[in-house]
């Protein structure tokens, strides 16, 4: 295999890949807990922002009293929720509760172990560099989550559906990024595959598997799945005439997404086209792959892309055509985890493929 060579990277302290392993896991809770929060409509439960004192519920029931009267004056209670009882109040401000106490969880558990290590010296200068990235880009997702939040205080009964695909695809890049460094620790001598057809192929399907994520951020947060609940079609239609109309394609349509059908019909458009694109893509890299003699290990993760893709895509068309009335959780949720998953085994089978290791060196 002489397009195959080895790199040479760091070793790095076992506890220490145990302990990243474990931020990525939480990671990747924490984006699920918040599907959840967001498909239970409870994310506007809570109208406050209290990093220190936010870490303690309610205790007694003048204190609940005092956070649903608080919840009572958003625009979300007032249109959409009036009549709801304190017991019903409760369960909408546990999700919004576990999403942040979960946040404030995974601090603790990065800076505890960050001391220890860093007191036995066991946190060469690259990781730390990478780890110090990693701590900036929670707090700016973090930051995002309560401007999303605050959003859907204001006016409108739900978040802004561009902030919250803002938030949503920042945690995607911060989970990306801390799994690309743990693949650095964990496989530091790494093959490198030296094929820049299937390189180039292999950023491409990524590149559409995060505009994928985004466009699947803004159909939660259009509630797109609700106009269109059926596949293949569009109610009927290829492609609804509200997109083919060329007076619908304005600034107000854009900003106002929910004053007409334009925006989730467009929305959904492409994010259907988009899962076309990106089942073609990969359905090509899988059979063209297996015919090339590149490692075992591409081997594994080429055939991990393509199930993963058709699990997801399943999990997309089942969520569709069961939006009647309202988005299922469970399945909505699922597919958010299945997006997750995906772009982790498209990222490994890019490593394949990259030529640097944890110092930054070339091969």
């Amino acid at each position: 295999m002489e397009n195959i060579t080895t790199l040479k990277g760091l070793e790095i302290n076992r506890l220490v890949r145990v302990w990243l392993m474990v931020g990525l896991i939480m990671v990747f809770f924490q984006v699920i807990i918040g599907g959840i929060t967001r498909l239970t409509g409870s994310g506007l439960s809570i109208t406050e922002w209290e990093i220190v004192t936010g870490t303690f519920p309610p205790t007694n029931t003048a204190d609940w009293q005092t956070e649903f009267d608080k919840y009572q004056a958003t625009p979300q209670y007032q249109k959409i929720n009036a009549g709801m009882t304190l017991s019903e109040f409760k369960f909408i401000y546990f999700w919004e509760y576990f999403h942040r106490l979960w946040a404030r969880t995974m601090g603790f558990v990065f800076i505890i172990p960050f001391v220890f290590f860093w007191r036995k010296g066991w946190l060469p200068k690259p990781l730390m560099k990478r780890l110090g990235i990693v701590v900036g880009m929670a707090a700016v997702v973090a930051s995002f989550g309560w401007i999303m939040v605050a959003s859907g205080l204001i006016e409108r009964p739900w978040v802004n559906a561009y902030k919250l695909t803002l938030h949503l695809s920042l945690a995607f890049i911060l989970f990306s990024y801390l799994l690309w460094t743990i693949f650095h620790t964990f496989s530091p001598n790494k093959q490198v595959i030296h094929n820049l057809k299937f390189k180039k192929l292999a950023i491409f399907i990524t590149i559409v598997v995060a505009i994928q994520i985004m466009l699947g951020g803004l159909m939660s947060g259009m509630k797109a799945g609700l106009y269109y609940p059926t596949f293949p079609d569009m109610a009927g239609e290829v492609i609804p005439q509200v997109v083919l109309n060329s007076s619908e394609w304005n600034v107000e349509n854009l900003k106002n997404y929910d004053s007409s059908k334009f925006m989730p019909a467009l929305v959904q458009v492409f994010h259907r086209g988009t899962a076309y694109l990106l089942t073609i893509s990969i359905l090509w890299f899988f059979f063209k792959g297996r015919k090339l003699d590149f490692t075992n290990r591409f081997a594994t993760a080429n055939l991990m892309l393509v199930t993963m893709l058709i699990i997801q895509v399943l999990l997309g068309i089942f969520t569709i055509i069961n939006c009647k009335g309202s988005i299922p959780v469970g399945l909505g949720v699922l597919h958010q985890g299945g997006a997750l998953l995906l772009l982790s085994i498209a990222l490994w089978v890019n490593y394949q493929f990259s030529n640097t290791n944890l110092k930054g060196e070339n091969s």
